[in-house]
């Protein structure tokens, strides 16, 4: 374990403002609003901003705040923040991110969740939290040939756990996150104390076909309308992630573009994420030039998720398990599907508000939801 610190030269930030202040805009789209992509007047501004006031030194004090490390598991460098609590009976909890976020997803849930008590909770709900950037994101090693799919990074959260010390231990996650963390409970069931997902990736039953729910219904054509009019992303970054990431490395337009359509896509009702938050996740991607490399997750493993949620699968997952269903997510399967896959689902709640990236959306409900869970496993 080494000890790590971000420390951003000064000349990387003022090449981003330059490379930023010289981008070669195309021009208006023509339908006048959302529906061709990130609309030119929206892109300019928020472009505009994070040349001349997003102030990248005070994200970087924040984060510095925690304890960070960086440890070479399987030959490749992982970085994390490791927030223990004060609390020594505190359960660990491994948090894992996905694309397009990174581990500034949950900077506001660690203190409530660490320190319960310091945050209007019971000391008993507290968890030590150990949160990685996935392979290829943020400050993690890139890799360096094929191989770094969702299974090698489940067995690489096992052994992170163990490294630390953690015999017994619950895992969470959302976007790549839900996978890795169904993984790790299939995988490791014996330090396993039960597993959070956002959302459980099920598909629609066909056994329930003749007797959906309006919830099941629209949860269906939500599916169909991602696959028509959203997945141009995935199908680029599954099938020729170095294509796009030369531009998503050498543009910060692009990049930003590129990722900020999806969490304005993605984001739930009654959520409001500010300027600075979204180019805090994004800084993310640009400082260590991770475009390309966490593309290639998608070639590593997307046509075999997506199949989990679209097709189906025969696995069944065992350990204990507590499910959150955010109203902006998709997918959304319902109870009676996820039961099919997850046999021991203790926990299944469908909050009000928020979307696809609760835990940065919604921080009071998530930690809310873990809490309520992981009561159950202690």
């Amino acid at each position: 374990m080494t000890p790590f610190r971000l420390d951003i030269p000064e000349t990387a930030l003022a090449d981003l403002r330059e490379r930023l202040r010289r981008t070669r805009w195309p021009e208006r789209e023509t339908a006048g609003d959302w529906s061709q992509g990130v609309p030119l007047d929206y892109l300019r501004e928020l472009c505009r901003y994070w040349a001349e006031e997003y102030d990248w030194r005070a994200t970087e004090r924040r984060l510095n705040a925690f304890p960070q490390f960086k440890t070479t598991i399987d030959g490749l460098g992982i970085h994390f923040l490791h927030v223990r609590s004060p609390h020594e009976d505190a359960l660990p909890l491994v948090l894992t991110h996905g694309w397009p976020g990174s581990i500034v997803e949950f900077l506001k849930v660690i203190g409530p969740l660490t320190d319960p008590a310091a945050h209007g909770g019971d000391a008993r709900d507290a968890f030590h939290v150990v949160c990685p950037s996935l392979p290829g994101y943020g400050f993690s090693d890139k890799p360096d040939r094929p191989g770094w799919g969702v299974e090698r990074i489940a067995d690489a959260w096992i052994r992170l756990m163990a490294r630390l010390g953690y015999d017994r231990y619950g895992a969470q996650g959302s976007d790549w996150g839900t996978t890795v963390s169904t993984l790790i409970g299939q995988r490791d069931p014996a330090h396993v104390a039960g597993i959070h997902l956002v959302p459980p990736l099920v598909a629609p039953d066909p056994a329930t076909s003749g007797d959906l729910t309006a919830a099941e219904r629209a949860a269906i054509a939500d599916l169909e309308r991602g696959r028509e009019d959203g997945d141009g992303y995935s199908l680029e970054q599954s099938t020729r992630p170095q294509t796009i990431g030369y531009g998503l490395v050498d543009s910060p337009a692009l990049l930003c573009a590129w990722i900020i359509e999806k969490f304005r896509s993605w984001t739930g009702p009654g959520s409001a994420l500010t300027r600075d938050e979204l180019l805090d996740n994004l800084m993310f991607y640009w400082l260590p030039g991770a475009g390309a490399s966490a593309a290639r997750l998608y070639w590593e493993s997307f046509k075999a998720v997506q199949r989990l949620f679209t097709d189906g699968t025969t696995d069944v997952v065992t350990v204990p398990a507590g499910c959150s269903i955010f109203p902006g997510e998709n997918p959304r399967p319902s109870r009676r599907w996820a039961e099919k896959r997850f046999t021991n689902i203790l926990h299944w709640n469908e909050p009000d508000k928020g979307g696809h990236f609760a835990a940065f959306e919604q921080p009071g409900l998530f930690v809310e939801e873990l809490r309520t869970f992981f009561r159950l496993v202690r």
